[in-house]
């Protein structure tokens, strides 16, 4: 009996310590399995909230994707001839201007100005497509956009996005009001100076067009607010054929009884159409249209901005009895030439409210852009950067004489 009791009190303590080594190891086998489960249950959820951020991150992506692809311009058309005529009711709409044929409508939506320009060396569906494509990649804000063109005969017919405002040759030489301008500061003139200056750089330096070849204050369009500029028939030369692919395709026909140049009918040879005043000495006389022909028309552009007259007229002279001609180019290198610099010549319209050293250095870079060899011209690079200049100096100037109008007056006592 005690060797049992001895036998059952040694037992005891071994069974305690089984039971609690048991005890211990479950616990341990436990901690171990909800340990293990948390693991894999935040495993899970980091999983669910990657592929939660990658779905989030991937649906931004093609939203920004899609609202960029949408803000994008479109590419030019290539319109058949029957959309562009039923858009112009057969071309019998009423013309934007009486001195060329262009129309406004609507096409596909948008609104258009479309322009009919003689084919130069005739042109099929595929060659135009191409120079689309090309001319589509360009964009700039002085730049009229390209919507498309169509073939229609011997002609090309040019759409563009219609630019609502009034021309610069309007603007300057209203024939209802010449008195009138609503370009009556100098700042506004400088700033359509400066829009002009780097659209024709983008064009000749940055676009597949490199000459415009119908740059004149009638194909600016001054636009609202803040007097920007906008230049018109971008790529126009190039669409119509009127770029030469060598030198022996070129051919001008002056004339002496218009002041447009036009095509000689039934010609086979390729001919420049401009207008006289704007047209490079050597293209008139039979030399190809280029970026020095560019330069040529945009400095007569700024003599215009600068006096405000055109940039040929005829008066009678009583004297003689004959119309005599008349060059901005020939008044300004006069005044220029003389004593009392370009104060008198400069648009009394201005009321002399302009920085006088401004408008003589303008007109310096003017009559560089029309020096009759086209090798002496400055390039646009010069030309645009001159110009960008004073138009900062130009601004600094007026907000320095503005008149304030921050402040009020009053004679009450107090």
């Amino acid at each position: 009996m005690c060797k049992t009791k001895s036998a059952a009190m040694a037992f005891t303590p071994k069974s305690r310590h089984q039971s609690s080594s048991r005890s211990t190891a479950g616990a341990t086998t436990s901690s171990s399995s909800a340990a293990t489960a948390a693991a894999i249950s935040s495993r899970r959820t980091a999983a669910t909230s990657s592929t939660s951020s990658s779905s989030l991150y991937s649906s931004a992506t093609s939203s920004s994707l899609a609202a960029l692809r949408d803000s994008l311009p479109e590419l030019p058309a290539l319109y058949p001839f029957a959309e562009v005529a039923a858009a112009t009711n057969n071309f019998l709409s009423k013309r934007l201007s009486a001195r060329s044929a262009s129309w406004r409508c609507s096409l596909r939506g948008k609104d258009a100005a479309v322009f009919q320009r003689a084919l130069r060396g005739g042109s099929d569906l595929a060659a135009l497509s191409a120079r689309l494509a090309a001319l589509g990649k360009s964009h700039h804000t002085s730049l009229a956009r390209l919507l498309g063109a169509s073939l229609g005969g011997d002609h090309v017919y040019i759409a563009y996005e219609f630019v609502p405002g009034a021309s610069l040759r309007d603007c300057l030489r209203n024939p209802r009001n010449p008195n009138f301008t609503p370009l009556s500061s100098w700042i506004s003139r400088m700033q359509i100076a400066a829009d002009l200056a780097q659209g024709i750089e983008y064009i000749h330096l940055h676009s597949a067009a490199t000459v415009h070849n119908r740059i004149k204050s009638s194909a600016v369009i001054v636009t609202e607010p803040g007097f920007r500029a906008k230049i018109c028939h971008f790529g126009a030369a190039d669409l119509a054929g009127d770029v030469p692919s060598s030198p022996a395709a070129d051919a001008v026909l002056p004339s002496s009884s218009s002041d447009r140049i036009l095509p000689r009918s039934g010609s086979g040879g390729r001919r420049i159409e401009g207008t006289r005043g704007y047209m490079a000495p050597e293209v008139i006389a039979g030399g190809r249209v280029s970026p020095q022909s560019d330069i040529y028309a945009l400095g007569v552009v700024l003599l215009e901005l600068v006096s405000g007259e055109e940039p040929l007229k005829y008066r009678y002279d009583r004297r003689r009895g004959e119309l005599e001609r008349q060059s901005l180019i020939d008044t300004a290198l006069a005044a220029a030439a003389s004593g009392e610099g370009v104060r008198r010549w400069v648009d009394l319209r201005l009321r002399d409210s302009y920085p006088v050293d401004a408008a003589e250095r303008l007109v310096g870079v003017a009559l560089r852009c029309v020096d009759a060899e086209a090798a002496a011209r400055p390039e646009i690079a010069w030309v645009a950067g001159k110009v960008s200049k004073l138009y900062l100096d130009s601004k600094a100037w007026d907000e320095t004489v503005r008149v304030p109008t921050d402040f009020s007056v009053t004679i009450a006592p107090r």
